[in-house]
């Protein structure tokens, strides 16, 4: 009997790559892997049109979805994309902003209010600093040309924050530059940092200050999560062990060429100190998949979730993923 088709669409990360060039193939599945680097164009087909049988998903999103109790969606432990974001908020330093707490009472950009990695860094900025996140006024946009952040479908709030959309005919970039928002917490940085005198991280030694939150809390945020269609689930469930298992095999053989020390395979000069950090700060492995070593950062998604009004209340950890994956 053939395979099945599957069709399936993401970033081509190196974890996934030996999923793309066929070294790995799910059994009982022949994968058609699309590739598309732009996240949101990604989210946007999938939420509005159903387009793929599986495919990389906001991490907020998905689980915004599951707490209806009615999502067109089931999830793996795999993810996608992981970033910490301490050095994705820029600030216009005429602003007199120089601490997290002086982002109260101002005006903020943000692509989408709604996305992972503002959801993220608010929940770190409230966590970790104490910051009032309810003081800021939010102006929401496309960073780097006017209007919005591609054609999110999205669920909305429970309660509605201060936020309005940024109808200028400026990109949020050039709103910072100007000084008519006071800074932006982003996924993607400003086209004017570093070329533009104002222009500066509010952490400037973000990779310290990463590495020393990550210590504390066991926190890495998860961005994106793999998710299936449920009816694709439905009709056969099989299909989720076996991409699980691809997975895993995938992410082993990306490790395995990240620590080859006969050439680079990265345009990182400095690559084997990063593996060396990876072993001292990750234990080995800085992207396991599974519920248990990921517990703390799916935790905290949760719990700022709740607080910052994506959801009514807490979630089991377990009930986010098809049952017996990964656990």
């Amino acid at each position: 009997m053939a395979n099945q088709k599957f069709a399936f669409a993401s970033g081509l990360y190196d974890r996934f790559l030996p999923l793309y060039t066929k070294q790995v193939e799910p059994e009982g599945l022949d994968l058609d892997f699309t590739v598309i680097d732009d996240p949101r164009q990604i989210f946007d087909r999938m939420a509005a049109g159903l387009e793929f049988d599986a495919c990389e998903m906001s991490g907020t999103e998905y689980i915004t979805h599951l707490a209806t109790g009615n999502s067109p969606f089931v999830a793996l432990p795999v993810f996608a994309s992981r970033m910490f974001r301490h050095g994705f908020i820029v600030i216009n330093t005429r602003s007199g902003i120089k601490t997290p707490k002086d982002l109260e009472g101002r005006r903020v950009g943000v692509q989408l209010y709604t996305m992972s990695a503002a959801m993220w860094i608010r929940g770190m900025l409230q966590h970790d600093h104490g910051v009032d996140l309810s003081t800021i006024s939010w102006v929401q946009g496309s960073i780097d040309s006017p209007g919005t952040h591609g054609t999110p479908t999205v669920l909305p709030l429970l309660k509605q924050p201060d936020v309005v959309n940024n109808d200028t005919d400026r990109s949020l970039s050039q709103l910072l530059e100007d000084g008519e928002i006071d800074a932006v917490l982003t996924a993607t940085l400003p086209t004017g940092l570093g070329t533009h005198p104002d222009l500066a991280r509010l952490f400037p030694n973000f990779r310290q200050v990463e590495t020393d939150y990550y210590t504390r809390t066991k926190i890495f945020p998860i961005m994106h999560f793999v998710v299936i269609r449920k009816d694709v689930y439905n009709r056969n469930p099989a299909a989720a062990g076996a991409l699980y298992d691809a997975f895993c095999r995938a992410k082993e053989i990306a490790l395995e060429r990240l620590r080859y020390s006969g050439a680079l395979r990265y345009m990182l000069p400095f690559l084997p100190d990063d593996v060396d950090e990876i072993d001292r700060v990750f234990d080995g492995d800085p992207w396991p998949y599974g519920i248990e070593a990921n517990r703390p950062t799916l935790e905290a998604e949760i719990q700022y979730m709740v607080e910052q009004d994506y959801i009514a209340g807490p979630m089991a950890i377990e009930d986010l993923f098809v049952p017996g994956v990964g656990n």
